[in-house]
């Protein structure tokens, strides 16, 4: 079973662009079906979304070892708390899916246990979608494999064995894979991405690579894309003035629509290894250096650096050939500004 949306991946003509939907639903499911027309609006390949429910992630507990700890916007909260508020409802995914469908976006989630696949599977997915907080989780990620759909797979905070050890579950599986880079924290700063890794990934691997970015702005992933990254997901907000566990770290639709516009723009110029001249270089050509006549000449008299001259434009010999100039005669009288030609020279 293969998805349209592989050949995205493997071709590396263009950038899959996915945003993220996550808990920036605000409680509503109005709220999630006008953010999913907003993505459209702002040139996003898919939809992602999240599958889980407080229960299936954790446990209702406010011990120490459940809340969150210092430095994250969730401070303080408890798991169970937070992944409450979070969750999408199960029963909106399949009018989100239907809704994403009908606008031609793709729609796959991310399942965090084997219930959420379960059901993900009644609704048809292209693909799965693996977090970087589920990488060590190899039963799970055999169990998503098994369903013979491609997988995307986050790598924020895992080693390379790691990463390899979920990477051998899923090739043994015979799905196509891709893996992208993560820097799990919220939001990431810049220079904790280490964008250098996507390449690393790809070529480690044998496998598409691409980024999941949290970074506030669009250049992060640009970037990526100019370092080959095939898949860029990014966190998708109405606005982040709406209350919400991700939308501190989200891109508001004309800024996602800015990052779209940016990523086809960089696509185009990467082009090719080519050194044939365009079009327009061509015609530049004229405005190169050339061997010109600087001061009139008699029939007879000696070229020297002082009535030769390099300069623009490019009609004349070219200046590598000075050095054959000087030193020899003019077979003719010869006015300043006249571009130099061999059939000048005695």
């Amino acid at each position: 079973m293969t998805s349209d949306c592989v050949k995205h991946w493997f071709q590396g003509t263009r950038t899959y662009l996915i945003a993220e939907l996550s808990a920036n639903h605000g409680g509503s499911l109005d709220h999630a079906m006008e953010s999913i027309r907003a993505m459209k609006d702002s040139g996003a390949d898919a939809v992602k979304l999240q599958t889980y429910t407080a229960d299936t992630l954790t446990i209702d507990c406010d011990r120490d070892d459940f809340k969150v700890g210092t430095g994250s916007l969730w401070e303080g909260r408890t798991l169970y708390d937070l992944y409450q508020e979070a969750h999408t409802p199960w029963e909106w995914h399949e009018p989100l899916f239907q809704l994403a469908n009908d606008l031609g976006m793709d729609c796959f989630s991310t399942p965090f246990d084997k219930t959420s696949v379960d059901f993900l599977e009644t609704l048809n997915p292209p693909a799965y979608k693996i977090a970087s907080f589920e990488l060590v989780d190899l039963p799970l990620i055999e169990y998503v494999a098994s369903k013979g759909r491609p997988v995307i797979m986050s790598t924020g905070m895992g080693s390379l064995a790691e990463i390899h050890d979920a990477v051998e579950i899923v090739k043994k599986a015979g799905v196509p894979l891709a893996l992208l880079k993560c820097t799990s924290a919220y939001p990431a700063l810049p220079e904790s991405m280490n964008l250098q890794t996507i390449p690393h990934l790809a070529d480690a691997f044998g496998v598409p690579a691409g980024l999941s970015d949290h970074t506030l702005g669009i250049a992060v992933p640009v970037a990526a894309v100019a370092l080959g990254a095939c898949i860029i997901e990014k966190h998708f907000t109405l606005s982040r003035e709406a209350p919400g566990p991700d939308s501190a770290f989200s891109l508001e639709p004309h800024e996602f629509k800015a990052m779209v516009d940016a990523v086809r723009v960089t696509e185009q110029a990467l082009g090719t290894v080519n050194y044939e001249l365009t079009e327009k270089e061509q015609a530049s050509k004229v405005f190169r250096r050339s061997l010109y006549v600087v001061k009139d000449i008699a029939k007879g008299d000696m070229f020297t650096e002082k009535n030769v001259r390099s300069i623009r434009p490019g009609y004349g010999l070219p200046p590598k050939r000075l050095s054959e100039v000087v030193g020899r005669t003019a077979r003719q009288d010869i006015a300043a500004g006249t571009a130099l030609q061999l059939e000048l020279l005695s």
